[in-house]
């Protein structure tokens, strides 16, 4: 599922957004679904958004997270600490869309 999330979202990323941070966990089992979703999806976003910031942070004990930076500096984000990868494309996907 993730993957068909990630291909649905495809080249849009930036007509909404200006950036994505994904922070994360190293070691912990409540980021284990970032860390997944990173390793499995991070080459394929990157190859349809080649331009497109997608910065991804590691930092031991921090809440796993995904931030959207959208224009003038608004940021939103979305937790997801103990989710699976699909559940964090998810998460990604409703950040992507955009917001009336």
């Amino acid at each position: 599922m993730a993957a068909a999330v990630v291909r649905s979202i495809g080249s849009t990323l930036g007509k909404n957004l200006r950036e994505i941070r994904v922070h994360l966990c190293q070691s912990s089992t409540a980021s284990q679904g970032a860390r997944d979703f990173v390793e499995q999806q991070y080459v394929t976003l990157k190859k349809m958004n080649p331009d497109f910031p997608i910065l991804i942070r590691e930092c031991s004990g921090v809440q796993a997270r995904v931030w959207a930076r959208y224009d003038f500096g608004k940021e939103s984000s979305v937790s997801v600490d103990n989710m699976s990868a699909d559940q964090v494309a998810s998460a990604l996907q409703t950040l992507v869309q955009p917001k009336p």
